[in-house]
């Protein structure tokens, strides 16, 4: 007899669920924070923190929406897609030289909102990693069951 799921689990079973490769998963979370980098830069004058609140959904959401076979791609994606979106914020002048020492020092300044955007991704990946291996076992525990005869009798 199973028991009824919590309302959270029914309402996170409610939401899109797409499974992204690894390189989809990759261009997505850049894609998307390339976006947030640009209204973050317009509409909140380059705020790091509203940058870096927007930046762990999206580590979140890519390590859920990437595919079991490409789990180990989600925490590798997340920080590049950081360093895509941080170039509209870092604010850099003077050319391409000012532009690259500007996002140098965006990424170094923001190294806590990215250390933490990955580890998130990596708990997620992890888990969905744990959580896969387990199944696949019990469903090779289950395929692969000895069948018991009875012994012979003798007499």
């Amino acid at each position: 007899m199973e028991r009824p799921a919590p309302p959270v689990v029914v309402a996170l079973r409610k939401l899109p669920n797409p499974r992204l490769t690894g390189l989809g998963a990759g261009l997505f979370a850049s894609a998307v924070m390339l976006v947030l980098g640009f209204l973050d830069w317009l509409l909140f004058d380059s705020s790091p923190l509203v940058f870096g609140l927007l930046f762990l959904p999206v580590s979140a959401l890519t390590a859920l929406w990437v595919r079991t076979a490409d789990l180990v791609t989600a925490p590798i994606s997340v920080p590049i897609a950081f360093a895509v979106g941080v170039v509209p914020v870092s604010g850099g002048t003077g050319g391409v030289g000012g532009q690259a020492m500007a996002l140098v020092t965006a990424l170094a300044v923001h190294a806590g909102w990215l250390y933490g955007g990955t580890l998130v991704a990596g708990v997620i990946a992890s888990v969905r990693k744990v959580r896969d291996m387990g199944r696949r076992q019990r469903a090779a525990g289950s395929a692969v069951r000895p069948v018991r005869r009875p012994a012979p009798e003798r007499g």
